[in-house]
């Protein structure tokens, strides 16, 4: 009997991870900032899965690993609350409805032009509220003191100043050394221990199958002429060394699969329009150049192969992840970092979500009247983000 409601509350929370996730695979607008901000509202806030302290560490680990960091944060809190397959369920949700929609454009809707539809400008609108939202409450609780605010400021004027992909690495790398250096000696209480139902073993498992297929996919590609093992290993190298979120992608995925005649350079910017325009992680862009290539199978085995790299990273450090923040000098070097990841936060805010979004007087008043939405009358994600689309269409004709 105790094993039937065992099986029956993991099932719960299986079930629950999949309703919240999809709901937010068709919501989340906006690009990876705006996508943590969303899990910032929906599984901090709303549902307390995990607290503040513990989010901003798993954004900090997954802002140190290559790959898409908020597909990751969401693969770490599913892994958090229901182990491995929690963090799979996790994924699916929150990825499935924006590869459907890209494979879908790939097969239907090539090249139609939908850059720039009044909605799809209204979603980006609703993104500054979002991230707005997002940006107060973290840095409420990681900048309290003058020390934290400074740390903070240094990183919005490093990352806005130098805008590069490696640029966020090595402020998180200084910021860790401040934090170090100041906060080494000062007793704090203990964190919230965290439980990750992954063993270490099974991480060092991830981490050597990372690695290994790194090293073994070109080679296969060299001594086979499989046109699906050459797509495998070009879309799971780009999906192991990027820095920097999904946009950072898109030129390696471009310099992978246009030169060599794979696509067009038409058939490819469509693409980036559609990619714009849905949903969830700017890694399906993916799902729909496997789609143009080779059909809709091809669109599946593009999403496994650039996103497996990001499941086997955060899988192979998130069982080491626990005794290192508790370590008392790896949390000094912790405060820092959670300082510096809101004044990263806050510099992609203003580049590049507020200057595409925000165009003119109107658009900042609606982003307000969205803030207010979601601030002071406390309405759902999904109702800001309807509302923002809709009025988004009619801005467009004022």
């Amino acid at each position: 009997m105790v094993g039937k409601e065992k099986k029956m509350s993991r099932f719960q929370a299986l079930f629950e991870i999949l309703a919240i996730s999809t709901r937010l695979g068709f919501t989340s607008f906006g690009g990876p900032v705006a996508h943590l901000g969303y899990f910032h509202e929906e599984y901090i806030r709303r549902r307390k899965w995990m607290d503040e302290k513990s989010y901003a560490d798993l954004v900090a680990l997954c802002q140190f690993l290559p790959g898409p960091a908020s597909s990751q944060v969401g693969i770490g809190i599913g892994v958090m609350r229901a182990g491995v397959l929690g963090g799979i369920v996790s994924f699916l949700g929150f990825t499935i409805p924006s590869v459907v929609a890209l494979i879908a454009f790939a097969l239907i809707l090539q090249g139609f032009d939908i850059g720039d539809a009044g909605w799809i400008h209204g979603l980006k609108i609703v993104a500054v509220a979002v991230v707005a939202h997002a940006i107060m409450g973290m840095a409420t609780k990681l900048a309290p003191d003058l020390k934290r605010k400074a740390i903070a400021l240094l990183a919005l004027v490093v990352t806005l100043i130098w805008q590069t992909a490696y640029t966020q690495i090595g402020v998180i790398l200084i910021a860790a050394l401040i934090g170090y250096l100041i906060y080494k000696n000062q007793n704090s209480e203990d964190s919230n221990k965290i439980k990750f139902p992954v063993s270490r073993k099974f991480g060092i498992i991830c981490l050597t199958l990372f690695f290994g297929l790194l090293i073994v996919l070109p080679i296969l590609r060299e001594v086979t002429t499989l046109d699906w093992i050459a797509m495998f290993d070009s879309f799971y190298r780009s999906g192991s060394l990027v820095f920097g979120g999904g946009h950072v992608v898109l030129p390696l995925l471009e310099r992978e699969f246009v030169p060599t005649g794979w696509l067009s350079e038409e058939a490819f910017l469509a693409g980036y329009g559609a990619a714009q325009a849905v949903p969830g992680p700017l890694f399906t862009f993916a799902a729909y150049l496997g789609a143009v290539m080779n059909g809709w199978a091809g669109g599946l085995l593009a999403t496994l192969a650039i996103f497996l790299p990001a499941f086997l990273l955060i899988l192979g450090t998130l069982p080491f992840w626990d005794q290192l923040r508790r370590n008392p000098k790896v949390k000094a070097a912790l405060m820092g970092v959670n300082a510096a990841v809101v004044g990263i936060l806050i510099a992609a805010f203003y580049q590049p979500i507020w200057t595409s979004s925000i165009l003119a007087p109107r658009d900042f008043a609606f982003a307000a009247v969205l803030f207010s939405m979601l601030v002071y009358w406390k309405l759902p994600p999904w109702i800001i983000v309807v509302t923002g689309a809709a009025g988004g269409a009619l801005l467009s004709f004022l």
